[in-house]
C-alpha cells in the first residue's frame, strides 16, 4: 500500500521550533499525524551543583518571551528551599510584575501571532499574513497593539530594571520597592490600555460570532482542564491551589502545589523530546489535560475584577455552562485574561501595602535549605519549578514541567483533528497547512521553554511518496 507524508517544518508564528508530520492513506486522505518537538533542553541537569539562589536568574534565560514566569516560579521555589515566607508587600510587587508579563504576552500573541489569521484569513498570501500585513490592513490597530505591549514591558522594566530578564524577585521577596513616580506613571495610562483591550475583545468576539460553526468544530475535543484558583474558586495567576475538572465540568481534583507529584506524572513517546504530563488517578492517556487561558477559565468559577468577570459569564454560556472545547476559543479566553491583568494592575497599585519598604524576609542560620516547589500560571499555562538541595544549598535535583509541556498532548491532538478535517493530499494548498499550524498557535506554545533551541528556521512542506520520491513542495 502506498503511503505519503507531509512535513510542516517549522510551525510559524510560535516561539521555538517544532514540526508536524501528516501521514496520508492511499486515497490521499489524512490517516494520522504527529506534533514533534525536536529541540532538547538540558537545564535540569546542567543546573545541578549550582547554588539554589541563582535559579531565578538562570531559569528565566530559557526564554525571552516569558522570562518573568520562570523568574517568579523559580523565586517561589527558592522561598520553599530557604523556608521563608515573603512579606505581603513583596508578594504584591511580584504579582504586579506578573501582570505586566501577562499584558505584554497576551497582547503580543493576539495582535501579532493570531490576528493575521483572523483579520486577513487562513488562506491569505503568507507574504502578508503576518504582523506587517496587519500594519498594512489596519495601521491604527497595529499601533494600539504596540502601545499595549510597550506598557506591559515598561511595568517589568520599572520593577526589574530591564524589559527582558529582570533582576527583581529573590528568595524571601524582592530586591527593591516601588517608587511613587513609577506607580503614578503606570496608572496614568491605565484607561488607555483598558480601551485597547476592549477593542481586542471586540475583534475576537466578532470573529468568533461570525464563524461560530468553524469555531465550534476547529480542533474541538473533550479533555480535562487545569488551573490555579483561590479558595472560592476564583481565577488566580500568581498563587492558589491547582484545580482540575473533566470534560463535563465535574470536579476531578484540587490540591496544594507542593503535592503536584502525587497527582501529575509524565509519559514519553519516541517521536518527541517533550514529555506528556497526565493525571495519575486517570492514567495515560485518559488523564491528559489542557492548561492556559482555556483551561483556566474552564476551571474557574469567577474572576475578581468586574470587566473580566462579566466576560467570563459570557464565556461560560458558549457551551451551556460546560467546559468550552474548541481550540479557537483560546483566543477569547486569552483576551478575557488580558482584561483581568489590566484590572488587577489597578487593584494592586491601589493597595497601600504595595508602597511599603518591607519587601524581604531573610532566612536564619538555623534554616538549612532543603526542597521547594514554585507553581505559577504563566501566560501559556501552569508552570512547575521543583528544586532539591544539599545542606549547603547546592542543587541536587531540578524538575520543571512547563506550560507548553502540559499542553503537549492537546497540541498533538488539535493539529491531528485539523489535518483530518482540512488537508487533502490530492490537491494540497498552503491554506490547508496553515490551518494545521493555526491549531498549534491557539495554544501559544513556547517550545524553547519546553526544550532548547536548535535547528534552522525555514518553512518547507514536502509531500513524498513511500519510496522517497518528492511529489510536491511548498516553501516560504
Amino acid at each position: 500500500m502506498e503511503t505519503r507524508k507531509i512535513t510542516i517544518e517549522p510551525i510559524t508564528r510560535i516561539e521555538g521550533h517544532g514540526r508536524i508530520t501528516i501521514h496520508l492513506n492511499e486515497e490521499g486522505k489524512v490517516d494520522h499525524s504527529f506534533f514533534h518537538v525536536d529541540e532538547f533542553r538540558g537545564l535540569e541537569k546542567f543546573t545541578e551543583g549550582r547554588p539554589y539562589f541563582e535559579m531565578p536568574q538562570i531559569t528565566q534565560r530559557i526564554c525571552g518571551i516569558c522570562p518573568v514566569s520562570h523568574h517568579l516560579a523559580s523565586a517561589k521555589a527558592c522561598d520553599g528551599v530557604a523556608r521563608v515566607e515573603p512579606p505581603r508587600p513583596a508578594k504584591l510587587l511580584r504579582e504586579l510584575l506578573h501582570m505586566g508579563q501577562f499584558v505584554q504576552s497576551h497582547g503580543m500573541h493576539f495582535f501579532h501571532l493570531a490576528a493575521p489569521d483572523l483579520v486577513l484569513g487562513f488562506d491569505a498570501d503568507p507574504a502578508i499574513r503576518n504582523v506587517f500585513g496587519i500594519i498594512g490592513a489596519n495601521p491604527e490597530l497595529a499601533l494600539k497593539a504596540v502601545n499595549l505591549r510597550r506598557w506591559g514591558q515598561q511595568i517589568i522594566q520599572r520593577l526589574g530594571g530591564k524589559r527582558v530578564h529582570p533582576n527583581f524577585a529573590v528568595p524571601g521577596g524582592v530586591n527593591a520597592p516601588l517608587s511613587p513616580k513609577d506607580r503614578d506613571e503606570i496608572l496614568a495610562e491605565f484607561d488607555t490600555m483598558v480601551g485597547i483591550a476592549k477593542v481586542a475583545v471586540g475583534i475576537g468576539k466578532d470573529w468568533l460570532g461570525s464563524n461560530k460553526e468553524l469555531a465550534s468544530m476547529f480542533a474541538s475535543f473533550p479533555s480535562n482542564y487545569m488551573g490555579l484558583v483561590d479558595m472560592e474558586g476564583g481565577l488566580q495567576l500568581y498563587d492558589g491551589e491547582i484545580r482540575v475538572k473533566d470534560a463535563e465540568g465535574n470536579f476531578v481534583a484540587q490540591f496544594k502545589t507542593d503535592h503536584y507529584l502525587s497527582y501529575v506524572a509524565e509519559h514519553v513517546e519516541s517521536w518527541s523530546f517533550l514529555k506528556f504530563p497526565y493525571l495519575r488517578k486517570l492514567g495515560w492517556p485518559d488523564g491528559t489535560y489542557r492548561v492556559g487561558p482555556l483551561g483556566r477559565l474552564n476551571v474557574a468559577d469567577k474572576i475578581g475584577t468586574p470587566l473580566a468577570n462579566e466576560e467570563l459569564k459570557l464565556f461560560k454560556q458558549i457551551n451551556g455552562g460546560k467546559p468550552v472545547e474548541g481550540s479557537l476559543y483560546y483566543h477569547y479566553a486569552r483576551l478575557i485574561e488580558l482584561v483581568y491583568a489590566l484590572e488587577r494592575v489597578a487593584q494592586l497599585l491601589d493597595d497601600p501595602d504595595i508602597m511599603s519598604n518591607d519587601i524581604r524576609t531573610y532566612p536564619t542560620h538555623t534554616q538549612l535549605p532543603s526542597q521547594g516547589v514554585g507553581v505559577i500560571e504563566a501566560p501559556r499555562g501552569t508552570l512547575f519549578h521543583d528544586y532539591g538541595t544539599d545542606e549547603n544549598g547546592q542543587l541536587t535535583r531540578v524538575n520543571l514541567i512547563v506550560a507548553t509541556g502540559n499542553n503537549n498532548w492537546a497540541m498533538h491532538t488539535a493539529s491531528g483533528l485539523v489535518a483530518k478535517a482540512f488537508v487533502d493530499g490530492t490537491k494540497l494548498t498552503e491554506g490547508m497547512l496553515n490551518r494545521v499550524e493555526a491549531a498549534i498557535r491557539c495554544y501559544d506554545p513556547c517550545l524553547s521553554c519546553a526544550t532548547h533551541a536548535i535547528g534552522k528556521m525555514p518553512l518547507e512542506v514536502t509531500l513524498m511518496a513511500a519510496d522517497g520520491t518528492v511529489l510536491d513542495r511548498i516553501s516560504r
